[in-house]
Parts: C-alpha cells; sequence; structure tokens
C-alpha cells in the first residue's frame, strides 16, 4: 500500500491540476453568456 502512496501526487498539485481546468471552463461560460445577452440580433447566427 505504501508503493501506491508514493506515486500520488500532493494535495496541492491536484488542487492546481483542478482549478488550472476550472478557470478557463468558467471563464469560457461566462463570455458563451454575455455574448448570448449582449449581442446586437444582426450579430447573432440564424441557426
Amino acid at each position: 500500500m505504501s508503493k501506491l502512496l508514493e506515486f500520488v501526487p500532493e494535495r496541492i498539485v491536484i488542487i492546481c491540476t483542478i482549478l488550472a481546468f476550472l478557470f478557463p471552463y468558467i471563464i469560457h461560460k461566462i463570455n458563451q453568456l454575455l455574448h448570448k445577452n449582449g449581442d446586437p440580433p444582426w450579430k447573432k447566427n440564424k441557426s
């Protein structure tokens, strides 16, 4: 069991990996929401 624990990264590495995914994802979703609600009608897609 101790050999398995040697391969598990530290807690800070796991947290930073999760944050490295979440920050761009959240910014992307906010950007989509802003474009959906803020773009003028002539700039929106017809589909």
